[in-house]
C-alpha cells in the first residue's frame, strides 16, 4: 500500500501520481487520517494525566495521607473519570484506524515517473519486436481451438459438461505438450538462478491482501465458503506471502523464486471476449517469477526479469512485441510493467502473453515484509518484483497457431522436442 507518511509529508506530489491513474481524491483520506491523530493525541494526554494521578496518589500515600481522605478521593474520582473517557474514545479511534487501512488498501500504487500516460491500453508504448523472421508465411492458419480439436488434443464441449464454459480437456499428445512446457520454463528460469518453489494452491485472505488482489478484484476470484480460503489466481500470491512478516538481512537479498501453480479466475466483466479457446479460461496453467529485492536495484531487477520472460519466447522462435504499459492500463499493485504479447496468426494480432512489473515496496508493506541493512538503523521495506513465465496455455495457443504446417499437423518447436519426444503433433 502507499505509506500514509509519504501522504501526509509529500500530499502535492502523491495526489499527482495517482491523479495520472485516474480520478483519486485524496482529501478524504488526509482529513479523516488527521482526525484520528487528534483523537490519538487526545486520548495519549488523558492516560498521561491518569499516570500522573496514580504517581500523585502513590507518593501522597507514601507519606502518610489517609487512603479516604479528601485530596486522595478526588484525585481518585479524576482518574475514574479518565478511565471512563479513554474507554469511551478508543473504538472511536480503532475505527477511525480500520477506516484508513481501508482507503489505504483500496488505492493502487503510484505509476513510476517514467511510466507513461494514459487512459486505456491504446496508449501502451510499444518498446521492440522479436522474431520477424519466424512469422508465418501464410495466411492459412486455422485458429488454435480449431487446429487443437482436429488433432484431437484439446476438447471444449466436454469440458462444459464437466464444469461449465471456459475449461479445457486436454488430450494425449496436448497433456503431454502442457507438461514439456511447464518443466520447459522451470528448468530454463531455475538455471538462471531461480529457486523452484510449489506452494499451496489454495490462499488466505491476508495472502490475497498482501499481493493486491483484495479487496478489488475479490468478484474475479474463487473462494472455498466454508474455509478462509481462495483459489490462487496466480503464484504471485503465495510468493508475495511466502517471507511475509518476516525481517530479512542484506545478504539474503536478492532472493530470486518461479513457481508452476494452476491458476483460477472468474474472469468478471470479460465475457463476449476470446470466449472461444485457450485466452481466457477460468483455470489455467502458469509459471511464475518472483523477486525480493533491494530498493536501490529494483528498476534494473524488472529489465532482467523482462528479459527472462523474452527468453523462453525466442527459445520458442515464436514472434512478440514488448509493451510498456500506460497508467491507465497499468496492474493495481504495479508503478512500471513490461507487457509481453506473442503473435497469433489466426486473429493478425498479438495477445499478452506475459506481464512483467516492479511493484517497489507496495506488496512489502502490506506483507510486511522489511531488511535489516549492517550500520543502519531500523529497517527497509524490500521491493517485490512479478512476472509471467509464461502463462501455459497462451503459449500453447501461440505454438498452436505459427507451427502449422500444411499438411495439417503442428511442428514441435526444437527446444521442446527433448522434452515431448515427437516432432510434430
Amino acid at each position: 500500500m502507499i505509506d500514509l507518511k509519504q501522504i501526509r509529508d509529500n500530499f502535492d506530489d502523491v495526489q499527482a501520481r495517482l491523479s495520472r491513474r485516474g480520478p483519486y481524491d485524496l482529501q478524504p483520506l488526509v482529513a479523516l487520517d488527521q482526525q484520528q491523530r487528534d483523537l490519538e493525541t487526545k486520548r495519549s494526554q488523558l492516560q498521561a494525566r491518569g499516570n500522573e494521578i496514580g504517581k500523585q496518589v502513590g507518593q501522597a500515600m507514601k507519606s502518610g495521607v489517609a487512603a479516604d481522605a479528601p485530596e486522595i478521593l478526588a484525585l481518585r474520582e479524576e482518574g475514574n473519570q479518565l478511565k471512563t473517557q479513554i474507554s469511551e474514545l478508543e473504538p472511536t479511534e480503532k475505527g477511525l484506524k480500520a477506516e484508513l487501512e481501508s482507503i489505504l488498501l483500496a488505492l493502487p500504487n503510484l505509476p513510476s515517473a517514467s511510466t507513461p500516460s494514459g487512459t486505456s491500453e491504446d496508449d501502451n508504448v510499444e518498446v521492440r519486436r522479436w522474431g520477424d523472421e519466424y512469422l508465418p508465411t501464410t495466411n492459412d492458419q486455422l485458429p488454435h481451438w480449431e487446429i487443437g480439436e482436429k488433432l484431437g488434443i484439446l476438447n471444449f464441449e466436454r469440458s462444459t459438461r464437466i464444469a461449465q464454459s471456459r475449461f479445457v480437456t486436454l488430450i494425449g499428445a496436448g497433456a503431454a505438450l502442457e507438461r514439456s512446457l511447464i518443466q520447459f520454463m522451470l528448468d530454463r528460469h531455475t538455471a538462471a538462478g531461480f529457486t523452484e518453489i510449489i506452494p499451496p494452491f489454495l490462499v488466505n485472505t491476508q495472502s490475497l491482501t498482501a499481493s493486491g488482489q483484495l479487496p478489488k478484484f475479490a468478484d474475479e476470484s474463487f473462494k472455498c465458503d466454508r474455509d478462509d480460503l481462495w483459489l490462487t489466481p496466480t503464484a504471485e500470491v503465495p510468493l508475495t506471502s511466502f517471507h511475509r512478516d518476516e525481517i530479512l538481512s542484506l545478504d539474503d537479498l536478492p532472493l530470486y523464486y518461479c513457481a508452476y501453480t494452476p491458476c483460477f479466475r472468474r474472469e468478471a466483466g470479460s465475457y463476449g471476449r476470446d470466449t472461444r479457446g485457450l485466452i481466457r479460461l477460468h483455470q489455467f496453467h502458469k509459471v511464475e517469477m518472483f523477486k525480493f529485492v533491494h530498493p536501490d536495484q529494483s528498476f534494473e531487477e524488472l529489465e532482467r526479469l523482462t528479459a527472462s520472460a523474452e527468453g523462453i519466447l525466442q527459445a520458442l522462435q515464436l514472434p512478440y512485441r514488448v509493451l510498456e504499459l500506460c497508467t491507465g492500463d497499468l496492474g493495481f499493485s504495479a508503478t512500471k510493467t513490461y507487457d509481453l504479447e506473442v503473435w497469433m496468426p489466426s486473429s493478425g494480432k498479438y495477445r499478452e502473453i506475459s506481464s512483467c512489473s516492479n511493484c517497489l515496496d507496495f506488496q512489502a508493506r502490506r506483507a510486511n515484509i522489511r531488511f535489516k541493512e549492517p550500520g543502519k538503523k531500523g529497517t527497509q521495506y524490500v521491493h517485490t518484483l512479478n512476472g509471467s513465465g509464461l502463462a501455459i496455455g497462451r503459449t500453447m495457443a501461440a505454438i498452436l497457431e505459427n507451427y502449422q504446417q500444411p499438411d495439417g499437423t503442428v511442428r514441435v518447436p526444437d527446444a521442446l522436442q527433448p522434452y515431448l519426444k515427437r516432432e510434430v503433433l
